[in-house]
């Protein structure tokens, strides 16, 4: 929880704008109708929050949770905006939904599933059936490995530089292969497929990339260590590093119906 605090304020300024086609392709697999309640896990600012209001309307429920308490402070924030449709936020996590049975006709996980704790306990697959009505549908967006996904490859080879994170498999490549948890959800009473799409965003320079997508996890490094890391980076995916580079992230969404 407490990398996401410290990277909320990036994600505010900087990853939202990124990540927004992935958000999109959400959205529209989703293809919300005005009236129905929706759930958003890792809700992260609320940007998917704020397009599922919109979707569903005044006369629809939009819930948006997360782990983090300063991720959900810049969701409430943005909840409050003028012309944004209203949604409610809370701290929660998938593994334990604070909602009953059936309470959602859809429920939306945008890049937040790679960080589910303990996925091998089934918890998040069971919760998010359990929450869900009959007919009630699942979009989640993971990305891809390394090889077909420039964001994973970046942090990937950045972080095999710092200590082991404290819970093994959580990370933006846990869900590479979905394979499992298609598993998980078919025992837990859902059909689920996968739809892949290539997603782009760009940076204008090595250093900015390093900044958002590296600066806070490698923060702890020393001085050493670090530059070790910036350049594996660049040897890996930036050889010009003062020119921009567009990212092609293979994006895979899992859509599922209860």
């Amino acid at each position: 929880m407490g990398i996401w605090d410290r990277i909320s304020g990036l994600y505010w300024a900087e990853i939202d704008s990124r990540f927004a086609p992935v958000v999109d392709g959400a959205i529209a697999r989703a293809a919300l109708r005005p009236g129905e309640r929706v759930l958003d896990l890792g809700t992260g600012t609320g940007s998917v929050a704020a397009k599922a209001a919109a979707a569903v309307g005044p006369e629809g429920s939009v819930l948006a949770i997360d782990v983090s308490p300063e991720m959900v402070a810049l969701a409430r924030r943005r909840a409050e905006q003028p012309g944004l449709a209203a949604f409610e936020v809370a701290e929660g996590k998938a593994e334990a939904i604070t909602a009953a049975d059936g309470a959602f006709d859809a429920v939306l996980a945008s890049l937040s599933l790679m960080y589910v704790i303990d996925r091998e306990a089934e918890a998040a697959a069971r919760e998010i059936a359990r929450v869900l009505a009959d007919e009630g549908r699942l979009v989640a967006a993971v990305w891809g490995g390394p090889e077909l996904c420039d964001i994973v490859l970046f942090q990937q080879t950045a972080g095999s530089f710092a200590p082991p994170p404290p819970v093994p498999g959580v990370g933006p490549g846990a869900l590479a292969d979905t394979g499992s948890f298609l598993e998980q959800l078919a025992r837990s009473g859902m059909q689920a497929r996968v739809e892949t799409e290539v997603l782009e965003f760009e940076f204008e320079n090595f250093e900015a990339a390093w900044d958002v997508l590296a600066g806070v996890t490698t923060a702890d490094l020393s001085p050493e260590r670090r530059q070790e890391a910036k350049a594996a980076v660049q040897a890996a995916m930036w050889q010009d590093t003062d020119q921009p580079r567009r990212f092609r992230n293979t994006t895979q969404f899992i859509v599922g119906t209860r």
